[in-house]
């Protein structure tokens, strides 16, 4: 085999590399991220995994951070690098670097049948923009656009933006939260430790003393065996999502669709269409019926990145 390109996407939590060999995603592996010093150690490690005592020619990786230079700080993980100094280490001719969800809006249009659920009522307009957004070790947010060249992405910090509350227990849970947090971002609830806020929220303002939940624990005591506060952080998440897809569905005019991603939702697709999000989704006041006819989708393809950035990786061999 002789691979044309190194693909990665370096999560919070798992990074998941893989080979392009033939047009194809070859020798996909999920390694722990926070079992590595940095970037160098996991690539090192992974390319012994393989079998290879050289890297491929061209690299393609995406990361759960702004990328605007050459210097990559990765948000929720320690690991800061360099993409030139990657690039001479590796002795790539070509390397790219780009926003996770940046890769992730890049497989939509790869995206097969089978790789997404429908959410609701809606129908595609072709051609038009498209939003994706999906809680996992954070809030990842971006957009597709059309161009005449093809799909542009637009990489943005969207997980950042300031959480708005729509009736008076979403507002007492965020005003609970700013007594923490200096900003309330919708990342602080639509993620992993965002579920663990929000359980810890409602049982505080209800005068109980919150367990020590992890994230799996509160999806689980909310599903299987009905705890209260945890089924409460459940419908808030479900609802606050709701809203932040909307808000990016009428920023974007994403009638092309908005897509959930993440490593939370394709576990909880059943609890997902029974939620309130759709109804969330749509309730913009004057523009509910607009919001009405964008579809919305869960992606439960496990590797959705890995598309965006084979296809990134190949159009790099091609001008390498």
């Amino acid at each position: 085999m002789q691979p044309q390109a190194l693909i990665a996407d370096l999560g919070g939590t798992h990074a998941r590399f893989a080979l392009v060999a033939d047009g194809a995603v070859v020798e996909t592996q999920v390694m722990r991220s926070t079992a590595f010093s940095g970037l160098d150690a996991i690539i090192d490690a992974y390319l012994a995994a393989v079998g290879l005592d050289r890297a491929p020619p061209v690299a393609a990786f995406c990361a759960p951070s702004p990328v605007v230079d050459d210097h990559v700080v990765m948000v929720n993980l320690n690991w800061t690098f360099s993409i030139e100094e990657i690039r001479r280490r590796y002795d790539f001719r070509w390397l790219r670097v780009i926003n996770d969800f940046a890769a992730v809006a890049l497989s939509i249009p790869e995206l097969p049948t089978d790789g997404q659920v429908p959410i609701g009522r809606g129908d595609r307009v072709a051609g038009a923009a498209i939003g994706v957004l999906g809680p996992g070790t954070g809030l990842g947010v971006a957009g597709l656009l059309p161009t005449p060249g093809g799909w542009a992405t637009l990489p943005g910090e969207g997980g950042h933006v300031t959480l708005s509350a729509a009736d008076d227990r979403e507002a007492a849970v965020i005003d609970h939260l700013r007594r923490r947090y200096t900003h309330v971002s919708a990342e602080r609830v639509l993620s992993g430790m965002g579920l663990v806020n929000l359980y810890e929220a409602v049982a505080t303002l209800d005068g109980e003393e919150p367990r020590q939940f992890d994230p799996a624990e509160v999806t689980s005591a909310a599903c299987a065996d009905g705890d209260r506060h945890c089924r409460l952080a459940l419908d808030l998440f479900f609802s606050f999502l709701g809203t932040v897809a909307g808000n990016l569905a009428l920023t974007l005019g994403a009638r092309g669709g908005v897509y959930l991603a993440g490593g939370i939702l394709p576990r909880l697709i059943d609890e997902l269409e029974r939620s309130s999000f759709r109804s969330r989704f749509e309730a913009k006041g004057r523009l509910t019926g607009y919001m009405a006819a964008i579809p919305t989708y869960a992606i439960i393809d496990p590797l959705p990145a890995m598309l965006g950035l084979k296809g990134t990786a190949l159009a790099g061999a091609a001008s390498a």
